[in-house]
């Protein structure tokens, strides 16, 4: 038999983030969907603002929710914009879908004399272009792609700012990127 107190007794309602997440989720995402690169890009953000909805804020002092939401939706937007990691040769590929790849050269099968043979004149460019380079730029680029130093240890040793030696890496792959396309162009005709 049920109990009578049962039917008196009010549900108790969603919490107001349960609420909130259902009401604006949707349509949250598609704003931020229109501004970035990426559904994962999205998701990630979106999560970040409910992230912070339930650990920076208490929604019932929030008078316009949707204000606050696309508020924060705006500035972690920007923020991933600026976030930009740093160049690293491997960024740069041309493979099947038109992207440079770098990795293609160096790990490619030894066994083929051909093969063997556009990795030598590859690892001879390479060498050309970096001389090329400003020594700054050309010293963080060896350090971090061949010798496997983080940039933040580059900075620390150089007692440099770590935005400038992310730069200059920037600057060093750019200019090894536009000098090295041609080559790997001519190893994917072998």
């Amino acid at each position: 038999m049920e109990d009578p107190t049962d039917t008196l007794v009010p549900k108790p309602s969603p919490p107001k983030i349960v609420q909130v997440v259902k009401d604006y989720g949707n349509r949250l995402f598609r704003f931020i969907r229109g501004r970035v690169g990426s559904d994962e890009d999205a998701e990630d953000i979106l999560q970040e603002v409910w992230y912070q909805l339930s650990h920076s804020i208490n929604i019932e002092e929030v008078e316009q929710i949707s204000g606050w939401l696309y508020r924060v939706a705006r500035n972690k937007i920007v923020d991933k914009h600026r976030k930009k990691k740093p160049d690293s040769l491997g960024d740069y590929q041309y493979g099947e879908d038109g992207e440079f790849s770098l990795q293609e050269i160096l790990l490619a099968d030894d066994r083929d004399p051909e093969t063997e043979y556009l990795k030598e004149i590859f690892w001879q460019e390479l060498f050309i272009a970096l001389e090329e380079l400003p020594e700054n730029q050309r010293r963080v680029f060896v350090e971090n792609e061949l010798e496997d130093k983080t940039l933040q240890q580059i900075a620390d040793e150089t007692g440099e700012k770590l935005k400038t030696v992310i730069s200059r890496k920037g600057y060093a792959v750019k200019h090894l990127r536009r000098r090295l396309e041609t080559l790997y162009h001519e190893f994917l005709s072998y």
